[in-house]
């Protein structure tokens, strides 16, 4: 069969849409450049005010470090360290505090071995404080 007459085949192409390189977790260039333009869009085509506060308001990005920095917040929080975001005041509730640290133990065990070298030593830094701190309260009480 001639070339002419062979139906062409569309094949499909892969892309890899991700923000970091996985050799080195670097940013990528196209990363980059894509946010540029995701953020030039958001400028021209503001938000509705239909749409939710989350939808408007620049959230952090979520990864894992985050992620265990917001329970260690919330363990302060109980721990009456931190004042609470909805009421202002300085509260505390020690058994809530120790079922934080608890959580953040048991995520510690559970990612054992999984984690880079930087979440790691977050990890080991936030228990040790927290543990700490909790035993500060129960003194206290």
């Amino acid at each position: 069969m001639p070339e002419q007459d062979k139906p062409e085949v569309k094949g499909f192409t892969v892309q890899d849409r991700r923000r970091f390189s996985p050799e080195t977790g670097e940013a990528r260039e196209e990363a980059a450049e894509a946010g540029a333009a995701t953020e030039r869009q958001a400028t021209e085509h503001p938000a509705s005010p239909n749409e939710s506060d989350t939808q408007q308001g620049a959230l952090p990005e979520i990864n894992f470090s985050t992620f265990v920095i917001s329970l260690s917040t919330q363990a302060l929080m109980h721990l009456g360290e931190v004042a609470s975001p909805l009421s202002g005041k300085v509260e505390t509730d020690i058994p809530v505090a120790k079922q934080m640290i608890d959580i953040l133990g048991m995520l510690r065990e559970k990612t054992r071995g999984n984690l880079n070298p930087g979440e790691d030593r977050l990890m080991e830094d936030i228990l040790f404080d927290l543990r700490m701190k909790y035993v500060e309260a129960v003194k206290k009480k």
